[in-house]
């Protein structure tokens, strides 16, 4: 398909500078953009390459107008006209409704006849699929699991008995949403397993990346909020509740009964511990450690950064002799204290 540049700053609310009916069929790279591309930019890092794109348009912002030499769309948010040209030139594949002869759904199951069941699907009694949504092959639908409208479950999803998914949510191979928490008591030298009893809530238009798990809760539910967009191999444990419009990075682990506010930010491989609160808009930078609550809007970080090794390494032995190097300052703050006091002494 292609669109005219017109009528791409019509829908997406751009001021075009050139030749609005300019018709542009893909995205692309600033570099490897060619006559029938459309391209953006963002960072400025990247402005280096504007003045040699071989794009047909660029959406950009003003300030970088006057160095664009084709048409340009112009947008207070680039990157955000961008996502939504992008999917306006790509959108999802269409799909026939129906189930595949090689899916098994239980009679008692319910599949709207708008929906499309693939292969090797399993859909298990009182679940429940939603009008226009996509399971894909190999998925798992377990005993009252309920689906809304328009999602897409790529291939091998699994959502557990009594998992409830939003409207419009797309869930990405290998997830699973709704396996037991990480729940046991201490018997002496062994461990006994805690019921989990509860399940997950998925809010609308919820993402949810390769590989994430999402735990059932204890005894209430797991909650993920409206507009969450959770990247790859992502641990929720169990009866956390993430606020809506919050995004998270890979390899982000956050424990049990932990509730993360609206609209946070929160880097890759940070760790987040188990009872505590996060208050709505804050942004966790990569590699941070969360061991206690954050009660105010911000930004916090703990994690180092790289360094030569053979500084690090010096670095990392002088970290251990902090305590020691701590107590000594301390004897020598006191013994400069009783210097000074001595001398005032002998002054007056």
């Amino acid at each position: 398909m292609s669109i005219t540049l017109g009528d791409l700053a019509e829908r997406h609310g751009c001021l075009v500078r050139g030749d609005a009916s300019i018709r542009v069929a893909r995205v692309a790279t600033l570099t490897e953009a060619g006559p029938d591309s459309i391209t953006f930019l963002a960072n400025p890092a990247y402005r280096k390459y504007l003045p040699d794109t071989r794009a047909a348009a660029v959406i950009l912002s003003s300030s970088d107008a006057d160095l664009c030499r084709t048409t340009a769309l112009i947008a207070d948010n680039p990157y955000l006209i961008y996502a939504r040209v992008a999917a306006e030139l790509n959108p999802a594949p269409g799909f026939r409704p129906g189930v595949s002869a090689d899916a098994s759904v239980d009679p008692g199951a319910r599949v709207a006849a708008s929906a499309w069941v693939g292969p090797g699907s399993v859909v298990e009694r009182d679940a429940v699929i939603g009008e226009g949504s996509f399971i894909g092959p190999a998925c798992v639908l377990g005993r009252g699991a309920v689906v809304g409208r328009d999602c897409r479950l790529v291939s091998r999803v699994t959502l557990c008995q009594g998992v409830d998914v939003g409207d419009r949510c797309v869930i990405h191979p290998g997830a699973v949403i709704g396996a037991d928490g990480f729940g046991i008591a201490r018997d002496g030298e062994k461990w006994v397993k805690v019921p989990q009893l509860g399940s997950v809530r998925i809010g609308q238009d919820v993402e949810i990346g390769a590989n994430t798990t999402v735990d059932r809760g204890a005894i209430e539910d797991t909650i993920i909020g409206p507009g969450v967009k959770l990247d790859n191999q992502i641990q929720i444990g169990h009866n956390v509740n993430i606020g809506e419009h919050t995004v998270i990075a890979g390899c982000v682990g956050i424990s049990g009964s932990t509730t993360v506010g609206r609209r946070c930010m929160i880097a890759g491989a940070t760790g987040i511990g188990g009872h505590i609160e996060i208050a709505d808009d804050v942004v966790l930078l990569a590699a941070s450690v969360v061991t206690s609550s954050i009660p105010e809007a911000g930004v916090y970080g703990s994690a180092l950064m790289h360094d030569d090794a053979r500084k690090w390494r010096r670095n990392s032995a002088r970290f251990r002799q902090l305590d020691d190097m701590a107590k000594k300052l301390k004897a020598l703050e006191r013994r400069l204290v009783a210097m000074e006091s001595d001398t005032e002494k002998r002054d007056d």
